[in-house]
């Protein structure tokens, strides 16, 4: 068998990557984690600034979790949940629904983030067929929104760049209204019923919003969004999908977005940090209304994924549940959130910020030349040759983003505390200190 000379530059296909790019002599491979930080195979430290990717939620190295993978893998390996059930399911089932906004009585189970966003258009779907609305079909959801790479959570996606190698899309399944930065009032709510409008009410299945907006860096609603949002469904009869792929379990400060921010959906997608990462899980809460026309006798939803509520990977709920319970590590994100947010603003004063936004533990810094918008040439430079190698060198895991403006977003995980955010800001003003003085001419 031929092996590799350069490690993962010559075998592994790293997402969202370019493989020229991952060539280079200077790509890191990590290889463990404790706490706050991971560690590379040569042996140096990083502080995770960005839980991963939004998921560790109780830090690296939890042994109480992989000792709970390991003991219901010696259990029961692996068993679909086709017209069965298993016990680590069911528990889990009943400890999110006890966790969840009231109403949502339901959970059905996959293996992370985009096959939740395509599972709950699917369950919208089936949910009008059943009641007799064939022509509700259509999705909306927002500007920039980043809501999974399959082709039905592609569609929902509202980012064109994402998008345009995969064309044709669901053609006239998808239409997405102005964000909440473009438009931070409640005008952003009423552009949803615009287009409910446009498309005709009986054809519009559902709305899907993050809580915070990821994509474009953490687009916090302003006050009322949601509950004009939820008002404007209603109205039509329309299901609002809350997708908190990131948003939940802590992030924002309590278990849900939608319960932080005071909204009723009726369904809610979830995945990352069910688990805080370290098994893959993710799935829909759903209304009892809405599971209402499946109880059926001849009902069914005709939808399943084979490791879709995997035994081992809801052990690893459970036991991570029961961390996060025992060290109120949502109360902990509300406790300390304004000292991230003070640490961050204190950048505020640098040429290349132009603005810092978000909540919870989760926050979004976008960047400009001196206020001025960023020219493309600057753009590929600062985003893909300089931050992410910058950042890594002095110590810092995050991300910088140019999917909307150019923005580094900011998640460390929930075991974080004033010591650790005085650490990212010391290593964030350094980078774009010295991004500052060698940023290309416009």
């Amino acid at each position: 068998m031929p092996t590799s000379t350069n490690g993962a530059a010559d075998r592994l296909w790293l997402h969202f990557s370019r493989i020229a790019e991952s060539g280079d002599d200077r790509l890191v491979t990590m290889e463990r984690g404790e706490g706050a930080y991971v560690y590379d195979t040569q042996g140096r430290r990083y502080l995770d600034g960005l839980s991963g990717l939004f998921t560790v939620q109780v830090g690296h190295g939890r042994r109480e979790l992989a000792d709970a993978a390991a003991a219901q893998a010696g259990t029961l390996a692996y068993f679909p949940l086709w017209a069965y059930a298993h016990s680590p399911a069911v528990a889990l089932a009943d400890r999110l629904v006890e966790l969840a906004p009231d109403g949502l009585d339901r959970v059905f189970f996959t293996t992370g983030g985009s096959e939740a966003v395509e599972s709950a258009w699917k369950i919208a779907r089936s949910y009008f067929l059943l009641k007799g609305e064939p022509e509700r079909y259509k999705v909306i959801a927002r500007n920039l929104a980043y809501h999974g790479t399959t082709l039905g959570a592609l569609a929902i996606t509202g980012l064109p760049g994402l998008k345009e190698p995969f064309a044709p899309m669901l053609n006239g399944a998808t239409r997405h209204a102005v964000n909440t930065h473009q438009e931070h009032s409640l005008a952003a709510a009423d552009d949803i019923e615009r287009i409910i409008l446009e498309e005709g009410p009986d054809t519009v299945a559902a709305v899907f919003l993050e809580p915070v907006q990821n994509a474009g860096g953490a687009f916090v609603p302003p006050e009322g969004y949601f509950a004009r949002v939820r008002e404007i469904c209603d109205r039509h009869g329309v299901l609002l999908v809350s997708d908190e792929v990131i948003c939940a379990f802590g992030r924002l400060g309590d278990w849900f977005g939608a319960s932080r921010l005071g909204f009723r959906p009726d369904l809610l997608t979830f995945a990352k940090g069910v688990t805080s990462g370290y098994s893959p899980l993710g799935g829909v809460l759903v209304g009892d209304h809405i599971v209402e026309p499946f109880k059926e006798a001849t009902a069914s939803f005709l939808h399943g994924i084979t490791f879709g509520g995997h035994p081992v990977s809801c052990a690893v709920a459970l036991a991570n549940i029961d961390l996060m319970e025992r060290e109120d590590l949502p109360g902990r994100v509300r406790e300390h959130e304004g000292a991230l947010r003070a640490a961050l603003d204190t950048l505020a004063d640098l040429p290349l910020v132009r603005d810092v936004r978000g909540m919870g533990y989760f926050y979004g810094i976008e960047l400009a030349a001196d206020g001025a918008q960023l020219s493309p040439t600057q753009r590929e430079w600062l985003v893909r040759q300089f931050l992410g190698r910058r950042l890594l060198q002095e110590g810092l895991h995050c991300r910088a983003d140019d999917r909307g403006d150019p923005v580094i977003m900011v998640a460390p995980t929930l075991i974080c505390g004033p010591a650790e955010f005085e650490e990212m800001r010391a290593i964030l003003r350094t980078v774009l200190e010295q991004a500052w003085k060698e940023l290309p001419a416009a």
